[in-house]
């Protein structure tokens, strides 16, 4: 009983330092927005047509996947990150639409694929997952890989699992506000012993109240304003648009709170360091912001020096979700990549890709 006290003790106090410093950035934000901020065009994930399928991973657990068909031999395959979805890609699927044969999917129990058992809910099986996708999706011709956080994540894993094909097949990475491991040294931007303490205390305060889900998945629904404001302050390194922030916290507020909690000690425990100069066979692009809270700067540059040929872009006044923030910016790198994937796969082949 004590420790469950010191626990739940702990959580609180975790949360209510979250909590001040979400209304903290929430106010500034709010002065920002009535000085003038401009909201985004309107978007929708209907203006797309996709080939929609369901990939059976190694134990059985369903994978939501869908494909925008193109006649480029080369595959994009875009792996989105933790307590998100396949929608968080909407404006890189949009700005590449019709240069290559691009492939989302929901990770397992995220989204719109199956629920998966607490055991499997590791990094490693996000590996196997991106493995057991490749095998039916895109089983022949060059391939190009898009991580966000823990999609970045699943590339390492699959880079280690598999390096003959990251050797003959993957012509380009995309490392996106990823890590190669060290979550529990993350501050997330509070003072070092208050990070400290979370670290500590949050998987234990996950689990117990992925124990209350009901009570818990209740409260989550009747506190948008609360749940908005960390979204943003978690988010974003800037004033990001309603519309955006209602995305971000749309698809956490889909996935499931055990869910949450069942991830969160394997993203602690995920350490594929010793597995990044796997990816040195191919185009690598690392971008982070700086901004960034839940996977800083120092991340990206320990995946960097473990890279040497690796492309490095800190993008200014970037959050977590900079993909989404910062889109402009992430969507030309990305076209970079693409360029210099081509140019390879020309190289290789002798002949032109379109």
């Amino acid at each position: 009983m004590t420790n469950a006290i010191r626990v739940v003790g702990g959580g609180l106090l975790a949360a209510g330092v979250l909590a001040a410093g979400a209304a903290a950035g929430a106010a500034a934000e709010r002065i920002m927005l009535a000085r003038g901020s401009k909201p985004d065009d309107k978007w929708s994930m209907d203006e797309f047509d996709p080939v929609t399928r369901e990939v059976i991973a190694s134990d059985g657990t369903v994978l939501h996947v869908e494909i925008d068909e193109n006649e480029s031999p080369l595959t994009i395959i875009f792996c989105h990150g933790y307590a998100l979805s396949l929608d968080s890609w909407y404006f890189q699927r949009k700005e590449l639409q019709g240069q290559a044969r691009l492939v989302f999917y929901d990770q397992r129990s995220h989204g719109r694929s199956g629920r998966a058992d607490f055991d499997s809910h590791h990094v490693d099986q996000l590996g196997e997952d991106l493995g057991d996708l490749i095998v039916e999706v895109a089983p022949n011709g060059p391939l190009m890989l898009v991580g966000h956080s823990m999609g970045g994540m699943s590339i390492m894993a699959f880079a280690e699992q598999q390096p003959e094909v990251i050797r003959e097949r993957v012509y380009g990475v995309a490392l996106i506000a990823s890590s190669a491991g060290g979550f529990t040294e993350v501050t997330l931007g509070l003072p070092a012993p208050f990070g400290r303490i979370f670290n500590r205390i949050a998987a234990p305060a996950a689990a117990a109240l992925a124990r209350q889900r009901n009570l818990v998945e209740r409260g989550r629904r009747t506190s948008n304003d609360l749940g908005m404001l960390l979204t943003r302050l978690y988010s974003f390194g800037s004033v990001a648009s309603e519309q955006a922030g209602q995305l971000v916290s749309n698809m956490i507020a889909a996935t499931p709170i055990d869910v949450l909690a069942e991830f969160l000690p394997a993203l602690q425990d995920h350490d594929k360091r010793e597995a990044l100069p796997i990816l040195q066979h191919t185009e690598v692009l690392v971008i982070v912001g700086d901004s960034d809270r839940l996977t800083p700067r120092s991340h990206s540059e320990e995946i960097v020096s473990r890279i040497p040929r690796a492309s490095f872009v800190v993008i200014k006044n970037g959050g977590h979700m900079v993909n989404i923030e910062h889109h402009e910016q992430v969507d030309a790198l990305l076209q970079q990549l693409l360029v210099r994937v081509k140019r390879d796969i020309d190289s290789a082949s002798g002949s032109g890709v379109a």
